[in-house]
């Protein structure tokens, strides 16, 4: 310890010290003597490797070690195991530590959770693995030990509150694959508080002006809400007392994100997001009261306040798959503004908060073995052969991100459902022999298709027949894993009977024909064909697609000609590069500074010098540069960040345009027109490519493509054309939907 001591300054031992005290004070309700012991043998294992070693914030890097084992215990609540993984998964990831030792010293589970971690750091760091790929090992190691990826979403919220002294690189990739990938499996996983952080701070990085925006409106509400929800909640506390309970009552302001999307999709501004906040009402009720403690409280709400019936929504006495329990309703409020009420127990509000951890705590409370369910479910998805990855990851996020469903057997049983869900997506969820005979189904004692959609309530009787099979047109009516897994399994399978007999058919025709059937043969008539899986082929041969006569005349024949004289380009063939206009100067830097690089501009976000930018790896047409926001840019990397390179602007002539346009829209005046054409042709010197306007019922909406040399002389004119007498509005428009 002397020499650790002499390599850490005063200051940096006690920040040390001050956040390993507040983990032993946070762990209290767990800890054992001998497990205090072993986590300060941790602790200082990784201090001994770690002295020397600073954050990009220049603090020592055990903080984040600290910082993440408080995260495990404090956020999610797991225990002992879960904090020494926590403390050294690191040494093992850079070889300070064999996982044989890491047995030895702290056990075969500690290993076994460092290793799960170790195998998804192993994917996400390999260039040249596709995420679907990243995703899968992911999910394999949620099945395998659920406190695996647990700890993997304490370290990756660690990393984004510490993002800022990140290159913008790497803060946008990293808040990409947060918010596409670990923010909705935090959201699976019950762990909401996580959820909002991570979406809040994925928008920093990717949205800042309008996560700022809404961060300095929300600052100052502040005053002007507290005084609303004192208003509003004061005489429910008095009830509340009269009646006994313990309780506590809290306002919970919405996330940022979640203010930003309802934003977006109502079309409103901040001022007109009606629902900013809610009230939560949290009792200390014992488990055998609480569901009717909290439908007690419910009704004196709704005394004082009268409820939209509409918005009631009762999770407790149907709980959500990842566990959630709690009682929503919505009421008409002082000042008649509308408010939503939750109302749940304090074990409720621990399962809300913490997730599935928190279920470890209570077990045998409640009989709800939904998680159990769900990672059946997860099970049987990765174990269908069938499935690629990139399938996987497509379906598992539907399924992660979509609102449920509660639909009835004729019996009475509840099946949950993702919504949107068909009676065929029902049937295979009953059983996959019921979903492959399915023909229709009776939804409320009336006969619908299979395509038809459910909805709450709705009680399902399944209608089969013998002679059904899946097709491959049902993959349009499902939206579940199951059902898709399924019906593609049963689809491979006809293929591979009908593959079989096609390619007996072919090989006796061949030896009639005194032709050898090899695989240069088979090779032959793939490429003719144009058809790359012999399975295919196979099967096209089976169901008479291919004429047998036509395939002897290609064999026969004495020409080599490979190719029908009016078959279409080969499937892959290099397609001539289309060349896009503007200026031709080398005006961008890519990577490490790296010059003179074939890449082009996105059209769907055309970029100009002075936005921040990034590049994308294409398959055929080189690097393309993406403005940071770009929405296509988002999906792209959330698909294959590993394709992502880093790209800034150098100084470009000023002869150099880029094309940029903008949408105006005003008051229609006489000449106005001519007005706006002026201050940007001849006031601001920027040239116009085309202007097309619109006007109806006095007021005019119009489009602008034009030439300009950055975005300070795009601003430039933006604030010029808002200054305008007449003009209401005028924005940057070159996303593209």
């Amino acid at each position: 310890m002397a020499e650790i001591k002499e390599k850490l300054s005063f200051r940096q031992r006690r920040q040390i010290y001050l956040r390993y005290k507040n983990l032993l004070h946070l762990s209290q309700s767990f800890l054992k003597e001998e497990d205090s012991q072993i986590i300060r043998q941790a602790l200082d294992e990784a201090i001994s490797h770690y002295q020397n070693e600073q954050l990009p914030s220049g603090e020592p890097f055990v903080l984040h070690l600290l910082d993440v084992s408080r995260i495990v215990v404090e956020e999610i609540g797991m225990a002992t195991k879960s904090v020494l993984a926590s403390l050294l998964y690191d040494l093992v990831r850079r070889e300070k530590m064999t996982l044989q030792e890491l047995d030895k010293k702290y056990g075969k589970k500690v290993r076994e959770i460092v290793e799960g971690l170790l195998k998804i750091f192993e994917v996400n760091e390999s260039e040249n693995s596709y995420q679907p790929e990243n995703f899968r090992k992911l999910l394999l190691t949620l099945s395998d030990d659920i406190r695996v990826i647990l700890i993997r979403l304490a370290i990756l919220l660690d990393e984004m509150r510490r993002m800022n002294y990140m290159p913008t690189e790497h803060q946008v990739k990293t808040a990409m694959q947060t918010f596409s990938l670990y923010a909705p499996l935090a959201h699976r996983l019950g762990l909401y508080s996580i959820k909002s952080e991570l979406e809040d701070l994925s928008m920093k990085y990717t949205e800042n002006e309008a996560y700022r925006t809404i961060i300095k409106k929300l600052q100052n509400t502040t005053a002007r809400r507290n005084r609303f929800i004192k208003k509003f909640a004061d005489p429910i506390r008095k009830e509340l007392h009269r009646q006994g309970f313990s309780y506590e009552v809290k306002g919970r302001t919405k996330s940022v994100y979640s203010i930003w999307r309802k934003m977006k999709h109502q079309n409103v501004p901040f001022e007109q997001v009606y629902d900013i906040f809610a009230i939560r009402i949290i009792l200390d009720s014992p488990p055998e009261t609480e569901k009717s403690d909290c439908w007690r409280v419910y009704s004196m709400v709704s005394d004082f306040y009268r409820p939209n019936p509409e918005r009631l929504r009762d999770w407790i006495s149907n709980p959500k798959s990842n566990g959630y329990e709690s009682l929503h309703t919505t009421v008409i409020g002082p000042e008649g503004k509308w408010v939503e009420v939750q109302i749940r127990s304090r074990r409720m509000d621990e399962i809300a908060e913490k997730g599935y951890a928190a279920h470890w705590k209570y077990k045998g409370i409640r009989g709800d073995h939904a998680f159990d369910n769900w990672m059946g479910r997860i099970r049987d998805i990765l174990e269908a052969s069938d499935a690629t990855a990139s399938e996987i990851v497509d379906s598992f996020r539907l399924n992660m991100l979509s609102r449920e469903i509660f639909v009835f057997t004729p019996k009475g049983e509840l099946i949950k459902l993702p919504e949107g869900a068909s009676v065929l997506d029902f049937a295979f969820e009953i059983h996959s022999e019921v979903g492959a005979q399915c023909v229709g189904g009776i939804v409320n004692n009336k006969n619908v298709p299979m395509k038809h959609r459910l909805h709450n309530g709705d009680s399902v009787e399944i209608l089969t027949s013998k002679k059904q099979k899946p097709k491959s047109d049902w993959l349009n009516l499902v939206v579940t894993t199951k059902a898709r897994s399924k019906i593609r399994q049963a689809l491979k399978e006809e293929l591979r009977k009908e593959a079989e007999q096609g390619k007996e058919l072919l090989k006796r025709r061949l030896k009639n024909w005194k032709i050898p059937f090899t695989q240069e043969t088979l090779n032959r008539l793939l490429k003719y064909y144009n058809i790359k899986e012999a399975t295919k082929f196979y099967s096209a041969v089976a169901a008479e697609k291919i004429d047998l006569s036509e395939i002897k005349e290609l064999l026969t024949e004495k020409t080599q000609e490979e190719a029908r004289p009016d078959s279409s380009p080969q499937q892959g063939a290099p397609q001539p590069k289309e060349k896009e206009g503007g200026a031709t100067e080398d005006y961008i830097v890519i990577g490490d500074n790296l010059q003179g690089l074939d890449y082009k501009l996105a059209k769907c976000c055309n970029p100009i010098y002075g936005d921040d930018i990034i590049g994308f790896i294409t398959k055929n047409e080189g690097i393309k540069i993406h403005r940071s926001n770009c929405v296509n840019a988002r999906r792209l990397i959330s698909k294959y960040d590993y394709r992502v390179v880093a790209a800034h602007w150098k100084k470009t002539s000023e002869k150099t345009s880029f094309q940029t346009s903008i949408k105006i829209s005003g008051i229609d005046e006489i000449g106005m027109v001519n007005r706006i054409s002026d201050i940007i042709s001849n006031n601001m010197k920027v040239k116009m490519r085309s202007i097309s306007i619109d006007s109806d019922n006095g007021l005019f909406e119009g489009t602008i493509n034009l030439y300009v040399a950055s975005t300070k002389n795009l601003d430039a004119l933006i604030s010029k054309l808002k200054k305008e007498k007449g003009v209401l509005k005028v924005v940057r428009t070159d996303m593209k939907d």
